[in-house]
């Protein structure tokens, strides 16, 4: 599920930065469809309008995709309690008994 989230989160940041960049304004890319562009069946008003509010709706998806990653990340980082009574040893089945080198 956090894999899920995760991708959906670069995504959004992706087509975040593309809708920034396609707008309309003093630098970015929005200034080189011209007026012969392929969508210029929409005014620059309306081409603006959608633009702004794409960007409007991807970045409350990437918020709320901020959100439950750091809820995610969280819940998964708890400490479990230390049990700090006494358990019951037993013998290492690997470890071989110590014989005296000492022979009589």
């Amino acid at each position: 599920m956090y894999s899920f989230i995760l991708a959906i989160h670069i995504l959004l940041a992706v087509g975040i930065t593309c809708l920034v960049l396609l707008q309309r304004g003093e630098g970015g890319l929005g200034g080189l469809g011209g007026s012969n562009s392929a969508a210029n069946f929409l005014t620059s008003r309306q081409t603006s309008t959608l633009l702004s509010k794409l960007t409007k709706y991807f970045f409350i998806g990437f918020i709320c995709t901020s959100l439950t990653l750091v809820i995610m990340a969280k819940n998964a980082n708890k400490v479990q309690p230390v049990d700090l009574l006494p358990t019951q040893q037993t013998e290492n089945p690997l470890k071989a008994p110590v014989e005296n080198p000492v022979q009589e």
